[in-house]
């Protein structure tokens, strides 16, 4: 990947991160920490790496995203609507009555969004069914989900992992947004998950592990997986929850809390201070 576009999704991941604080802002409500730690990812999926039509949400050949941890929409609408499949404005209506944009991922009413989430393990099972079906059906498109290494705890992500390996699913791809801090704590705390990359391989998935926060790494990852057929693929995004906040950052207090007016302010100060290293 050349310089130019390195900077480039740099630059798409940070307005992200800001678009999303906005977003929060003006809701007054959103979960900031595990949204941020997802936007480099968001922006190589989405800019440089996704078969997608903006103007064809539901093209049938188009790669898949499901957001298995659901509730970082503010990852999540930002991302959609800075890609074209709705105008920014509509971001104003984020957790409002009258709007569609809800707290976690819409698919009836938010064109871009392939699979309704908030239920914490479920969305890995439909996206699994997803490239099911692709196979199934002749279809080349992959599907992508990221999960959260707190959603990991659940029982119901390892039991679709292993039906995945068990069926060859080569064209499904997980991302583990691996920012080590769920609500209530840190993952280690709550409840440790272990050597991840030996669990992994143990149930048949081609593993990788990576710096989140590298766009060159991400990018490499998603290509090394699609090069490599017969197995599921998993990603270990190794990120910081909070990421590009300085007083969020690594916090699990930031999980979903609303920052108040001297917050906001210092959060966008740090984020225009990031901007000048992409």
């Amino acid at each position: 990947m050349d310089s130019l576009r390195v900077k480039e999704l740099r630059s798409r991941a940070w307005n992200i991160r800001y678009t999303g604080l906005k977003m929060v802002k003006n809701a007054r409500s959103g979960h900031i920490g595990g949204a941020f730690s997802l936007s480099e990812i968001m922006s190589v999926l989405y800019f440089d790496k996704m078969n997608i039509r903006t103007e064809e949400p539901e093209w049938e050949d188009r790669d898949r995203f499901v957001l298995s941890k659901g509730h970082a929409t503010v990852a999540l609408y930002p991302t959609l609507a800075l890609r074209g499949f709705f105008p920014v404005e509509v971001l104003d209506t984020f957790r409002k009555a009258d709007g569609n944009l809800s707290g976690h991922a819409e698919m009836r009413h938010v064109p871009g969004v392939d699979m309704s989430t908030g239920s914490l393990g479920q969305g890995l099972s439909a996206a699994v069914g997803m490239a099911l079906a692709g196979k199934y059906a002749g279809r080349d498109y992959y599907t992508y989900a990221v999960v959260g290494d707190g959603e990991i705890q659940e029982g119901q992500i390892w039991e679709a992992l292993m039906f995945s390996a068990a069926k060859g699913l080569d064209n499904l791809i997980v991302i583990l947004d691996c920012n080590k801090v769920q609500l209530d704590g840190t993952v280690q705390e709550i409840l440790g998950t272990g050597d991840l990359k030996a669990k992994f391989e143990a149930f048949g998935l081609h593993t990788l592990v990576i710096d989140g926060h590298s766009v060159e790494e991400i990018a490499e990852a998603i290509d090394t997986a699609k090069a490599c057929s017969g197995k599921p693929h998993i990603i270990i995004a190794n990120t910081i929850k909070g990421k590009g906040v300085s007083f969020m950052e690594g916090k699990n207090q930031w999980h979903g809390k609303t920052p108040n007016d001297e917050e906001f302010e210092r959060a966008f100060e740090d984020l225009e201070k990031g901007r000048s290293e992409v």
